[in-house]
């Protein structure tokens, strides 16, 4: 399909150079995969300026996740920053860190705990070199505790903290979720701490601090009351598929062209509503469905109702229909039909950037959208060591010297 405009993102918005809010604010970004960049892409796309310092000759393992040849996650999470190479192994490449230290006001991390320590490199030494760092270190399970040792990379996590038992359908094993979710959650927690300990420090001149950033304890929070609701019930959660145990109707339901809605409606009127809009309103006094509770209690019953009337209809009559009537219904859509959608197109949530390798490359936009101080797309993800002179010149490591620190295996 032709997924060029509206998502062009033109060589002259791309190019732009526009203050941002975070204009000034330097971080260190030494992680490697999901987590790290997750978080750092964020304050990237709202000004800061993100240095990642890879390994050298092999960089972020995420260069490495390849489809067809290209990192295309790398590009994606990698916009807006800038990189360097750097060995941490070596005397002389701890001593550049700290000098990059010096200028820096955050320093991201996700080595298994002690990793840092063991090169002389743990927040004391990195807090003598600048009091006001503040120092993001992302783990599996923290960096303390039983397991602090113990890798724990986001499927782990995702498994260990309940999540995957309640995902899937009852006769199913559990499900672990498509994509990077326990690092994403993290990322985007650990992007709102890093500000909140950046403000501490220039508003309350605060000192840096040390944030302790699993990837499971931000996991466990979104999964809501699960603790209390068994403290209370003594009731493990079922999985339901796309149905909920605490309102119903709420599902997916196949329409007569093949293709998928999802519907919920979670309040009374909208239960009303849905039932008059399918010609049933005998329902809405009838007993089995007459509260909220009643209607999840009888799940099953109800779901086959909704779903008779939505499996005569094409989805484009459903959606029609429903949404007419003002009842709480979407499609279902695959890549092709996001990408298709009005809305995605209207509010520019897809662009397509620039890039040196295959063109272009479509990705998502800044996600929230500030008023007066928007995020922007300002340059692709970098390549490896690709600011290295830029960066090393501004604690005065002159170019002439960067060869030297090459020939060491320093850089």
């Amino acid at each position: 399909m032709d997924v060029d405009q509206p998502f062009d993102l033109s060589r002259q918005e791309f190019a732009r150079n526009e203050p941002a809010p975070l204009d000034g604010i330097r971080v260190l970004d030494l992680s490697r995969l999901v987590a790290g960049n997750a978080l750092t892409h964020v304050l990237a796309d709202y000004g800061a300026e993100v240095i990642k310092v890879e390994r050298p000759g092999q960089g972020d393992d995420l260069r490495n996740w390849r489809v067809e040849g290209i990192s295309i996650h790398w590009k994606v999470y990698s916009r807006n920053k800038k990189s360097v190479t750097l060995n941490l192994r070596s005397e002389r490449g701890r001593t550049i860190l700290l000098d990059l230290v010096k200028s820096s006001h955050m320093m991201v991390e996700n080595f298994l705990p002690g990793t840092l320590e063991e090169w002389d490199l743990g927040p004391d030494i990195l807090l003598a070199a600048n009091h006001k760092l503040i120092i993001i270190r992302i783990s599996g399970w923290g960096q303390s505790g039983p397991d602090r040792a113990v890798p724990g990379f986001g499927s782990l996590v995702e498994a260990r903290s309940g999540f995957a038992v309640m995902n899937g359908f009852a006769d199913r094993p559990p499900v672990l979720p498509p994509l990077a979710l326990a690092d994403m959650v993290a990322g985007l927690y650990g992007a709102v701490a890093a500000l909140v300990a950046l403000r501490h420090c220039e508003v309350k001149e605060g000192r840096g601090q040390v944030l302790d950033l699993p990837l499971f304890d931000p996991l466990l929070s979104i999964l809501g009351p699960q603790a209390a609701l068994y403290e209370l019930t003594g009731q493990l959660p079922e999985r339901l598929g796309s149905r909920s145990n605490l309102t119903a109707p709420r599902n997916t339901y196949q329409c007569r062209d093949g293709q998928y809605v999802a519907l919920s409606a979670s309040m009374q009127s909208m239960y009303e509503r849905l039932m008059r809009t399918i010609g049933r309103p005998e329902l809405i006094d009838d007993e089995r469905f007459l509260t909220n509770s009643d209607r999840v209690e009888n799940n099953d019953l109800l779901d086959r109702v909704v779903a008779d009337f939505i499996e005569k209809q094409d989805q484009s009559d459903v959606l029609k229909i429903f949404r007419e009537a003002g009842v709480t219904v979407g499609p279902v859509h695959d890549t092709v039909g996001m990408l298709s959608d009005p809305l995605v197109k209207e509010n520019r949530v897809i662009i397509r950037v620039p890039d040196e390798d295959i063109g272009s490359v479509l990705m998502h936009n800044v996600a929230a959208r500030l008023s007066e101080t928007p995020g922007l797309i300002r340059s692709p993800a970098p390549k490896l060591g690709e600011h290295t002179v830029e960066i090393l010149g501004g604690i005065g490591i002159h170019e002439t010297d960067v060869e030297s620190l090459k020939q060491q295996g320093v850089i």
